[in-house]
């Protein structure tokens, strides 16, 4: 996806892998959060999405409700763009046809982002679906 350096306080941040608990906790919003242990597992989130993106890839198998369900956290807790540059490191390149679907979905980011990914034919479907319900 491109470099994409977000502007923390007045000092510019490089987000990486070794500083993105800072980053996190940084644009952690949850009102209703009591201890650090409930912000760490919001921050799982994102393995939790890759751990179900890789059963997609693997067995065919789409969690979709599960992945909408932890995006939603995700990006209610850390807001959008936080959210999406966190997506963006912890979320291989090779996922991004998957997960571009649920993003437009959710309006994280709409059509004109991302034009370079094919998105996911089943993906699409089954968001469908749910719209549809």
């Amino acid at each position: 996806m491109g470099e994409h350096i977000p502007l923390i306080d007045n000092y510019m941040m490089k987000l990486t892998k070794d500083n993105i608990v800072l980053y996190a906790a940084k644009h952690y919003y949850n009102p209703t959060c009591i201890d650090s242990e409930e912000f760490f597992e919001d921050l799982k989130r994102f393995r939790y999405i890759k751990r179900l993106l890789n059963r997609y890839n693997d067995s065919g198998v789409l969690s979709e409700r599960l992945i909408l369900n932890h995006l939603i956290v995700i990006f209610n807790v850390f807001g959008n763009e936080a959210g999406l540059d966190m997506l963006e490191l912890r979320v291989e390149v090779d996922y991004w046809n998957v997960i571009k679907p649920f993003l437009i979905f959710l309006n994280v980011i709409d059509n004109t982002m991302y034009t370079n990914i094919e998105m996911d034919k089943k993906v699409v479907e089954a968001l469908r679906e749910i719209r549809n319900a």
